[in-house]
């Protein structure tokens, strides 16, 4: 998996590509929050349109994402779910914690 990063105002957006999984993408995504949280960049947007497939360990991290960046006084949003992950996160009842968006203006608008 590879990870891009970029800022549209005072939130940053994540650009995933690839799996997200245990051992393969959690440990990435986890950097990039961590790095984020140290710098204070606590409103993040996890733009998962060209993400493949997540497996159990890719949720977890995307789960342990929105703790750690909640706790530091932060929010994360989802964009762009294609379907077999939103159907993930409907099963395990998470589309109920994380805000989704199919436009990434809107995710935008949605921190202010």
């Amino acid at each position: 998996m590879t990870i891009k990063e970029r800022v549209s105002g005072d939130v940053t957006i994540l650009d995933l590509d690839g799996k997200i999984t245990l051992g393969e993408g959690d440990v990435l995504l986890r950097d990039a929050v961590s790095k984020l949280v140290d710098s204070k960049s606590v409103k993040v947007i996890l733009n998962l349109e060209n993400v493949s497939y997540m497996d159990s360990g890719g949720l977890g991290e995307v789960v342990r994402s929105y703790t750690s960046l909640r706790n530091a006084g932060g929010d994360v949003k989802l964009l762009k779910v294609a379907k077999r992950i939103n159907d993930l996160l409907t099963i395990t009842k998470l589309s109920t914690v994380f805000d989704s968006f199919e436009a990434e203006a809107e995710a935008v608008a949605s921190f202010k």
